[in-house]
């Protein structure tokens, strides 16, 4: 049986206004803190090198191990809809990690680290991330963890106040010629950077 992929919804602004999710209520939703953050985020980008654009989900066990991870990169310019994140996130989860659908509770957790351009302000891509990330969650049996965006002003966990100058959105670009992908839908392959950043993202799909 598939779970998670139901005929697309309504389209109209104000639908797509309600699959975000305001910082008030992320706060509200008792998402769990992480307990060191600098060393999740060093980790995810020393492993995926993410650019501008691109989303790295990651799966950590109970001690906040790494299980898996996956990275991709949101192409085109549509206006951000967290049914389609949803769907984007669940598929690189069934890709890398079984389900835990068969658990009363859920004992791993999902966090998201996406690297954009603009301010470090939360913004209605944020929010449809957000969205999207506590969907794909329930639907792969996870808790939903941290959403952490990743900026020139350096990396945030939104909602929780905690954040860093290093590393930051253009951390490798200009020394690995990194870009990333354009063209129409939501997802894309990461692109390969040349030199020593080749291997790291060829694990870019588990760990």
């Amino acid at each position: 049986m598939t779970f998670g992929f139901a005929p697309p919804p309504a389209t109209d602004p104000v639908s797509r206004l309600g699959r975000m999710l305001e910082p008030a209520e992320w706060a509200a939703a008792g998402i769990p803190l992480l307990r060191n953050p600098r060393e999740v985020v060093t980790g995810l980008h020393s492993r995926h090198l993410p650019t501008p654009s691109t989303a790295v989900v990651a799966v950590l066990d109970p001690e906040e191990r790494l299980a898996a991870s996956a990275s991709f990169t949101r192409r085109g310019s549509s206006a951000a809809d967290g049914w389609e994140f949803r769907n984007a996130l669940l598929a690189q989860l069934r890709r890398v990690i079984p389900h835990d659908l068969r658990r009363r509770t859920p004992v791993r957790t999902a966090v998201l680290l996406y690297c954009r351009e603009g301010e470090s302000q939360w913004t209605e891509e944020d929010g449809a991330w957000m969205w999207g990330l506590r969907d794909a969650c329930t639907l792969h049996g996870l808790r939903c963890g941290a959403y952490i965006t990743l900026t020139r002003a350096g990396w945030q966990v939104l909602g929780e106040g905690r954040g860093g100058r290093r590393p930051h959105s253009a951390s490798l670009r200009s020394r690995l010629g990194v870009g990333t992908a354009a063209g129409d839908g939501v997802t894309a392959a990461v692109p390969h950077p040349r030199g020593e950043a080749r291997e790291a993202l060829r694990r870019s799909a588990a760990v």
